[in-house]
């Protein structure tokens, strides 16, 4: 019998549980899990058969666990669903012989720079970038690409430093903001200046497998308050017509990267109607949305990952359901301490609720200094026969909802 047995790396903690959980509940179902971890394995005790402790961003050390999990038991294959390990796990996975991405592909995944770069080349629709390393050479660059215009690191995640430039007064505060955000890149620190693609917010969820990309949903987006680009609501309708539109362009994104084995999570908006690439993520999208795919269209992603990860191919990825699902997530009006957050039950169409920030806990949006991880309270997640359906029901829950924050 082939081995079944799949190493997966991973971070630890409530976060990780109330984001991934699903992910690794979904792959235990077929696969024996052996984990890497940078903390003392918890509530994913019930998952897996073992694990190593080991910083993922120390190679010597992920090095280390990997060899000796790979002593104990015989993998299959080498798998994660984070976006900060994505360069660190194709390059163990090499080590242990297993099925893999260059990671020279996933550093030019992760670097958008380079993904830029690489979009131009092959004819991907695109937009127009710039590398910045101090706020004179964005200057320069703003007189080429012109206002609006968007800073982001270059190689960060989560919206993380990225933020909209209006005129040339708001350079100054924005390249700042910009420059904090890619301060931790481990590909690259640069700050990337870029035009501004004016139009809605979508990503396609795609399943590759040996050069072959099947894009299996499209999720739409709901941004907060400009100048940033938080993402604050998801939705995926398994009939969802837009699906036939991108997926081809997709499908490019993902083969101008030289990536040929994998899911991906492809960011793009739709400039007068028409799909111009944001990013390509190697892995499964975060915001439980491979938890809403399953909802409405019955594919399962982590399994797919899991899948392909081995070497194998994937189930059949042509929807099973013909449903749609929503996610509300969760954000203070303004920075403080939280002092009192609440939903109550007794909706049959709320699939789950679940709250990262305890009483007590202190709440920093992006305005502030913070980010996406120190604000955001919690999420919840509705379930219709239709987009309109479930997010009508987020929209109503959302309302029973009882968050109190004490202003900074």
């Amino acid at each position: 019998m082939p081995s079944r047995t799949i190493l997966v790396t991973t971070t630890s903690g409530p976060e990780a549980q109330a984001y991934r959980g699903y992910c690794l509940e979904s792959v235990a179902a077929s696969y024996d899990i052996v984990l890497i971890t940078p903390g003392e394995p918890t509530w994913e005790k019930e998952f897996i058969s073992d694990f190593e402790i080991a910083d993922p961003d120390d190679a010597e050390a992920l090095a280390q666990a990997g060899r000796a999990l790979a002593d104990r038991h015989q993998l299959a294959g080498v798998a994660t669903w984070t976006e900060w390990y994505l360069t660190q796990t194709a390059r163990l996975a090499r080590r242990l012989g297993l099925p893999t991405n260059s990671p020279e592909v996933m550093e030019a995944a992760r670097n958008k720079a380079t993904a830029r770069t690489l979009f131009a080349r092959h004819g991907v629709p695109s937009a127009s970038s710039m590398t910045a390393r101090t706020l004179l050479e964005a200057a320069l660059a703003a007189e080429t690409i012109g206002y609006p215009m968007v800073l982001k690191p270059a190689a960060r995640a989560a919206s993380i430093g990225v933020i909209r430039v209006n005129r040339a007064e708001e350079l100054p505060a924005g390249f700042e903001f910009a420059s904090a955000g890619a301060r931790d890149g481990i590909e690259s620190t640069h700050v990337l200046v870029e035009e501004y693609l004016d139009g809605p917010e979508v990503s396609v969820e795609c399943v590759t497998h040996r050069g072959h990309t099947t894009a299996v949903a499209v999720t739409r987006k709901t941004l907060g308050d400009p100048p940033f680009f938080e993402e604050v609501a998801h939705c995926v309708d398994a009939a969802d017509p837009l699906l036939a539109q991108v997926a081809r362009v997709a499908a490019a994104a993902v083969k101008a990267l030289g990536i040929t084995d994998g899911v991906q999570h492809v960011e793009m908006r739709l400039v007068n109607g028409r799909p111009r690439l944001v990013e390509v993520n190697a892995r499964i999208g975060g915001d439980m949305i491979g938890h809403l795919v399953r909802l409405a269209t019955g594919v399962d992603l982590p399994r797919a990952a899991a899948d392909v990860a081995c070497g194998l191919t994937p189930d059949d990825l042509t929807s099973t359901r013909s449903r749609a699902a929503a996610i509300r997530l969760v954000y203070p009006a303004y920075s403080g301490t939280l002092i009192e957050r609440h939903l109550d039950d007794g909706f049959p169409w709320l699939e789950r609720v679940s709250f990262q920030r305890e009483v007590g806990d202190r709440l920093v949006l992006p305005q502030d200094g913070g980010d996406m991880f120190t604000a955001r309270i919690g999420y919840l997640i509705t379930t219709g026969a239709n987009a309109a359906d479930a997010q009508a029901r987020s929209t109503e829950a959302y309302r029973h909802l009882a968050v109190q924050v004490t202003p900074a």
